[in-house]
This record gives structure tokens, sequence and C-alpha cells, in this order.
């Protein structure tokens, strides 16, 4: 994708070798904190920085094929959509991301709203 073909209201994250392979990097929005992921294939995604079972940094976890690992509630989310996997049930919000042919990372903030489920 060239430059001259973004849509109004995305924004230049910067080049995509500044985040770390298989890890994340916080990009502080009006919304809040957006964890943008880079997996081990160079695949990019963006979610809240948070667990969907509550305030759990995400971008801590551990990324491994295309999920991350809440660092404190070990629960592991899809970084396509951002649902929890397994028997845990929970989703964040997921950012449109996009990557240009000079490897350039932009990101668009979604306008839905995911309130954070509360533990039983």
């Amino acid at each position: 994708m060239s430059r001259s073909s973004l849509l109004t209201g995305w924004q230049r994250i910067g080049p995509l070798d500044a985040i770390p392979s298989r890890g994340a990097r916080i990009v502080e929005t009006e919304r809040g904190p957006v964890a943008v992921f880079r997996t081990g294939d160079d695949a990019v995604f963006a979610l809240d920085d948070r667990c969907p079972l509550g305030d759990g940094p995400l971008s801590c976890g551990i990324v491994h094929g295309h999920q991350v690992t809440c660092p404190l509630h070990t629960i592991d989310v899809c970084l396509e959509t951002g649902e929890a996997i397994g028997q845990r049930v929970g989703r964040v919000l997921q950012h449109a991301v996009r990557v240009t042919d000079d490897r350039q990372v932009y990101l668009a903030l979604s306008n839905e709203v995911v309130r954070p489920r509360v533990p039983s």
C-alpha cells in the first residue's frame, strides 16, 4: 500500500523495525494506551493495552503465533480478533493497522466500545 492510499484518520506510528519481533510497543492515544504487536512472521496487530479480565497490560505479555498471553491472568488473547481463547471469555478492542511498502506502521482507532468483563 502506498502512502498516498492511506485513509484520513490514520496515525503514523513509525517503522516496523521499531516494534520488537514477538513483542509490542505502546502508543498513547486520546482513548488510552494501545499495544501494537509484531509477531514472528511480521504480522502487525493493535489492541487496547488491557486484558479482557481487567487491567493486565497485554503489551507486557508473551507473543506466540498470533496470540498474546496476559502476564497477570495467563489468559491467551487472539491478536486477530481481541477474543479470549480457551475456556475464558472476554474481548478487548482491536484497532486497524497498516504497514506500507516502505515498512511504516499506521494506526486507526476503532469507534467501537468494549467494556471489560467483571471476573466471577
